[in-house]
């Protein structure tokens, strides 16, 4: 366990924040600067905003991400 647990907590971490950019990026792509520059550097507005916009799977990736690394660092 004590070798698995950094790669876990790497893993979700990237997955988090790739998950993250991605909201950030459709944000972007739909030609909403605000929303994009914003929910880039206030973490909690991504996940909202990306599900009022409709992008399901990044805010489910963004919050399933948070989980396993809260739950990684809870373990360690």
């Amino acid at each position: 366990m004590n070798v698995v647990l950094p790669w876990l907590l790497l893993a979700a971490l990237l997955a988090h924040v790739g998950a993250h950019l991605a909201i950030a990026v459709g944000f972007a792509r739909t030609q909403e600067w605000r929303r994009a520059a914003l929910a880039l550097f206030i973490p909690p507005l991504a996940p909202v905003w990306g599900w009022r916009a409709g992008m399901r799977a990044p805010v489910y990736a963004w919050t399933g991400a948070l989980a396993v690394y809260a739950v990684g660092v809870a373990a360690a």
